[in-house]
């Protein structure tokens, strides 16, 4: 399996030069396969969504190299697509208009980019919702949108910053079953940000642990496990304990950090 993303010693400092400098990531070296699906999980602060910002290429680092398919990350391409915690959709666009965004910009004739979106949206189950608004959406419809809109550039690599973080237990776990399922059509390689165990365990191939800021990645743990997968299952269980272990200092030193600020 081949890297779909290398990170070589990357660091990121904001306000680089300043009185309040930060490092968010220091000397983070990480490869993602192709067609995998990673987890970066970690406490508040740690640089994991600022990774996710420079390998979208909306920011650059202060040191170090971020490839993507062996070519230099400059700036934002078609084949790095990223979905916020939020849905950022157009309130004034239709949702199938919305999906189709993106292929609008590229010149896509609107038979073509139409008849895409709306296979798209028929993929993350909202096939009747395409002459909608979003006001007129649940959240976890808004992000099945933002999730298809993602999917329409036809991504080599799917970046999401805590895409299910506001949805409730139930809904949330709806999500997951939905990018599962879409994540294995696609055949994009996925680098998702958690600070939810439970969610990383559900579903990632592998789980990459944090430090508290700066970000190094303290340890890596795969989850060779068939999808869906049971909570309870004594595998699970002693998974969720090690995560839980690898993340306790980490927490306690990012809240501490936060005292004394």
């Amino acid at each position: 399996m081949g890297s779909a993303i290398q990170l070589n010693r990357v660091t990121k400092i904001w306000n680089e030069g300043e009185p309040g400098a930060v490092t968010a990531v220091d000397s983070l070296s990480l490869q993602v396969g192709q067609g995998e699906f990673v987890v970066l999980l970690g406490p508040s602060g740690c640089g994991k969504s600022s990774l996710l910002y420079l390998l979208a290429g909306l920011e650059q680092p202060s040191a170090g190299e971020l490839l993507c398919d062996g070519a230099r990350v400059a700036g934002p391409a078609p084949e790095r697509s990223m979905i916020f915690q939020e849905a950022s959709l157009y309130p004034w666009l239709t949702v199938l208009d919305n999906v189709a965004l993106g292929l609008r910009l590229q010149g896509v004739e609107q038979p073509e980019r139409d008849s895409r979106a709306q296979a798209l949206l028929r993929q993350v189950g909202l096939g009747d919702m395409g002459q909608r608004r979003p006001h007129e959406l649940s959240g976890g419809m808004r992000q099945r949108v933002a999730l298809a809109r993602a999917l329409a550039m036809k991504p080599k690599v799917l970046l999401m910053d805590e895409p299910f973080a506001a949805l409730d237990v139930q809904t949330r776990a709806r999500m997951q079953g939905h990018l599962l399922e879409v994540w294995r059509a696609s055949g994009a390689s996925v680098l998702l940000v958690t600070h939810s165990i439970d969610e990383a365990l559900a579903l990632a191939d592998r789980i990459v642990v944090f430090t508290a800021r700066p970000g190094r990645v303290k340890h890596e743990v795969s989850v060779a496990l068939p999808r869906p997968r049971n909570p309870h299952d004594p595998r699970m269980v002693d998974l969720h304990r090690q995560l839980t272990e690898l993340l306790a200092d980490e927490v306690d030193r990012a809240f501490l950090e936060q005292e004394t600020r």
